[in-house]
């Protein structure tokens, strides 16, 4: 492995655990209610159904934090994030429907 391909999958790995989509399909609920609790979101709940987009308006729905406040050539990660959680949300949904349809929305309460 070449250190470009190294710091390139490096790179991805850090986009990826930032992913409002990978933070809520891969984990478990209650970790991401104790998660957006943290983070003092006013969400009550967020559909499974394009889950990771919902989860950064929730981010943003909350009181300004560090998270909101990193920025990336001056645009704020977390806009940054609703791009790559759209396109992973829909390489999932059909995944995604199904969880709604039998457990649906993820309960932050």
């Amino acid at each position: 492995m070449t250190i470009k391909t190294a710091i390139s999958l490096g790179a991805f790995s850090l986009a990826l655990g930032g992913c409002g989509t990978v933070a809520t399909v891969l984990q478990d609920d209650a970790e991401v209610a104790r998660c957006l609790r943290k983070q003092k979101t006013y969400c009550q709940s967020i559909p499974r159904i394009y889950s990771g987009v919902a989860y950064d308006f929730c981010v943003l729905n909350g009181p300004p934090n560090s998270m909101v406040g990193v920025t990336m050539s001056g645009v704020p990660w977390v806009y940054f994030d609703f791009l790559v959680s759209g396109a992973f949300d829909t390489v999932v949904l059909p995944y995604t429907i199904y969880r709604q349809s039998t457990d649906g929305s993820i309960d932050i309460r």
